[in-house]
């Protein structure tokens, strides 16, 4: 027994000595460097290559006889926060911290004055219970949030309260009443008039959702109609003001009606495996009469809309752009893009901003981790010797 514990005494002291030595010879001014040259890649990677490349977005500059009627505002689609199903932890730290560092940086750079989410802000919102939820909520809030000076304006989406035969009352309320919202908003900004609309409300079969959604886009018509004559005719004497008239923006999830995207020509559209595939009605974009009754109703100037993932740019009626924004997750989208519009009653202009390829991004880590790894194969001959060191 004693020379056993002799033999275990013995052998932690060469372990310590062994131990004290190794950290008597390790090149510390070595280690430091090569831990500098890691932790600037990550902050390259992380943080900084956000900036270099939202730099190169700036606003649009308008011309307008009402300058002072003008709205900055910057729009974006389908986020999809990952919910507790289905979303793996790794992964939604990763989607989380892209988006965050992208908004935020954003937010930096062209501080708008409004922003607008086009649905789509949860992944899992139609199945969660009320805990989940309200721990989606929070999230949402830690990522998106804006400066005192900026309002936010959310549209609602299918992965948020599900699609129309799938949403209940409760789902819709619960969703409305976390984000002050509604099926159908008429938002005046700077003279500015935009139209926000929950998609999954138009189909027109007067349902719970759809039958007040149609008559508060007819209300919203008619008093359009009021504010351009200028106020003339019986029927607009109930609305006690008018805005000053200008055509609407539309803003909402599902695009308007169009057989495919393949006739988009955006950098961001839709890969050419699926570019062809014909667009379901109601599924992948909005009906054609329900489209057809939305363009009638508002007479928008600017359509606004998201759902398929992919960029898409297209002509209503030889004079009404619709811009389809890509997701804004690298879960969905290698090249994700938002849009930053300068809107005025008379005039308005869009740019699409592209934030950094995931693609690049990988690669940079990867072509750092090679240069590091190489600048400690061909310097451990100067500043590493062997690890331990014969002693004289």
């Amino acid at each position: 027994m004693s020379r056993g514990r002799n033999m275990l005494k013995l052998l932690n002291s060469m372990i310590r000595f062994r131990g004290m030595r190794f950290m008597r010879y390790i090149n510390w001014w070595h280690l430091g460097k090569t831990s500098l040259l890691v932790g600037f890649l990550f902050f390259f990677c992380e943080v900084l290559i956000y900036y270099l490349v939202l730099l190169q977005c700036t606003w649009p500059q308008i011309q307008t006889n009402t300058k002072h009627s003008t709205v900055k505002a910057m729009l974006l689609a389908d986020v999809h926060l990952l919910g507790p199903r289905f979303g793996h932890w790794f992964d939604k730290l990763r989607r989380e911290w892209q988006m965050y560092r992208t908004f935020q940086t954003a937010m930096t750079l062209h501080n708008p004055q409004v922003v607008f989410i086009l649905g789509d802000i949860f992944d899992e919102g139609h199945q969660c219970n009320e805990v989940q939820f309200n721990n989606y909520v929070k999230r949402f809030h830690s990522v998106f949030s804006v400066p005192e000076n900026t309002k936010l304006h959310v549209v609602i989406g299918n992965h948020d309260i599900g699609f129309h035969y799938g949403i209940s009352p409760q789902l819709k309320d619960r969703f409305e009443r976390s984000f002050n919202t509604s099926s159908v908003e008429l938002l005046t900004i700077n003279n500015n008039i935009f139209v926000l609309v929950n998609s999954m409300a138009l189909h027109g079969d007067n349902c719970f959702l759809c039958k007040p959604a149609e008559d508060k886009l007819k209300d919203i018509s008619e008093m359009l109609r009021c504010a351009k004559n200028g106020g003339a005719g019986n029927n607009c004497k109930k609305y006690k003001s008018l805005p000053p008239y200008s055509p609407p923006i539309f803003l909402q999830h599902f695009p308007l009606y169009r057989p495919s995207d393949s006739h988009c020509k955006e950098p961001d559209s839709a890969p050419s495996q699926i570019i062809n595939e014909p667009f379901r009605e109601f599924w992948d974009c909005l009906a054609r009469g329900s489209s057809n009754k939305v363009l009638d109703y508002l007479e928008p100037r600017a359509v606004f809309t998201g759902h398929t993932h992919h960029g898409c740019f297209t002509i209503h009626r030889e004079h009404i752009p619709e811009w389809t924004l890509p997701s804004f997750s690298w879960r969905n989208k290698n090249d994700p893009s938002f849009v930053l519009a300068v809107f005025a009653p008379d005039a308005f202009l869009v740019s699409k901003c592209y934030m950094p390829k995931e693609s690049t991004v990988i690669h940079l880590y990867m072509i750092g981790g090679f240069i590091i790894l190489m600048w400690i194969y061909f310097s451990r001959n100067r500043y590493f010797k062997g690890t331990f060191y014969k002693e004289k």
